[in-house]
């Protein structure tokens, strides 16, 4: 059997679809993000990334740093194994501490990555919970889908942000379920907002636990970054808060919050947390720093929010078509995955952007986009040379624009 040619067949396929990624050789500058090294061909040149998930430029920040330099000194470079093997390591005690606050939770548990959190929470409690029906966001991530499908439990799908198609698919469960309803706040291709409030109503009105994933949003929105829900006042009605560290906090790992009893209930039991290797101390460290800075400090937020409402003003300006929504992401529409991808490439090989496409099955087919997140590291310069570029390319491949 000539295994290679299997695997080449399916590539191929995805290559004529316009689907096939192809990863950017990117080197980041320290203290100069979003500007990087592009190592393409045998040769070097300096690129402005526009499409980072790092969203404050935190991963750059010298608080950060500094934390991370001092822990790696301090403790070593690793974690040495799992925390059920090796232990816990002091800066993983005061990192859940410092989440818990952050959420006004009792307690906190870390894990490798906002995906691993995901995945082995909800898996956990739709598979030990009595008559599980885990009630899902049709847009949620793959990571919740992941972990739903592992828990082989009752799940229904509702309608994207539709509280009354959540209401009605909560009245269909039956009377002994436990229920849980999974969504998210802020989703992160179309960056629409989940109605949290309604939500949180319509759970108590049946009783239902809530699993909300914060990770497009922790850092971002809130008083002290603590997301959409502590920027509604909501925290304290939802069950159980997830985030990440890898995206606005700058570093990487997932976590969860909620009561003393959840954490210790997914801390014995969720499989991908006690199997694998802890977070290493000095990333542990660098997470902290970030937060507690972004817990006291508003001028990232404030400097982000302002470079996302001039993006979006110049985008208008030229009619290039992008979704409206009241978020930091800006997707601008190209609706073809071969067109999208031709002018990621252009724009990194001609004018030294880089945007990665967002085709299928990240998006539905139809629905291809370029997605910025502006932050506080772009300049107003860098704004022009982005404008130029997408209005000649929008010509160039003769695609429509919107009209004012």
């Amino acid at each position: 059997m000539n295994f290679d040619a299997l695997f080449n067949a399916q590539l191929d396929a995805l290559r004529k679809e316009g689907n096939y990624r192809v990863f950017a050789d990117l080197e980041r500058y320290r203290g100069q993000f979003p500007k990087a090294r592009n190592h393409a061909g045998g040769a070097e040149r300096d690129v402005t990334v526009w499409c980072s998930n790092d969203y404050l430029c935190m991963g750059q920040h010298p608080k950060v740093l500094e934390a991370m330099h001092e822990a790696l000194d301090k403790s070593g470079a690793g974690a040495g194994g799992t925390r059920n093997i090796s232990g816990t390591n002091h800066h993983h005690v005061l990192l859940e501490q410092e989440l818990a606050d952050l959420h006004g939770k009792e307690a906190a548990l870390l894990f490798t990555s906002g995906y691993v959190s995901n995945w082995a929470t909800l898996s956990t409690l739709g598979s030990r919970l009595p008559n599980a029906v885990i009630l899902s966001d049709a847009l949620n991530h793959a990571s919740m889908i992941e972990g739903i499908r592992h828990a082989r439990c009752g799940k229904k799908i509702w309608k994207h942000n539709d509280v009354e198609d959540l209401r009605r698919q909560l009245a269909d469960c039956p009377a002994d379920a436990t229920k849980i309803i999974a969504f998210e706040s802020v989703y992160s291709m179309d960056g629409d907002i989940a109605p949290i409030k309604e939500i949180c109503d319509v759970a108590d009105e049946f009783g239902a636990m809530t699993y909300i994933d914060e990770v497009h949003a922790v850092g971002m929105y809130g008083p002290r970054g603590g997301g959409v829900a502590e920027r509604e006042g909501l925290m304290d009605r939802i069950t159980l808060i997830e985030g990440t560290l890898g995206k606005a906090f700058g570093v990487m790992g997932g976590y969860i919050t909620g009561s003393t009893a959840l954490i210790d209930f997914i801390r014995s039991f969720a499989s991908g947390f006690i199997f694998s290797t802890a977070l290493p101390p000095a990333v542990a460290a660098g997470a902290r720093a970030s937060i507690r800075h972004l817990k006291v400090s508003e001028m990232e937020r404030a400097r982000q929010r302002q470079q996302v409402a001039k993006l979006r003003a110049r985008l208008d300006e030229i009619g290039i078509p992008h979704l409206p929504n009241p978020s930091h992401i800006v997707p601008v529409m190209v609706k073809d995955p071969v067109k999208c991808k031709m002018i990621s490439d252009v724009l990194l090989d001609r004018y030294g952007i880089y945007v990665q496409p967002i085709n299928y099955p990240t998006v539905p087919k139809g629905t291809e986009r370029l997605r910025f997140t502006p932050g506080p590291g772009h300049t107003d310069a860098d704004l022009d040379r982005l404008i130029k570029a997408l209005h000649d390319l929008w010509s160039q491949c003769a695609l429509s624009r919107a009209v004012a």
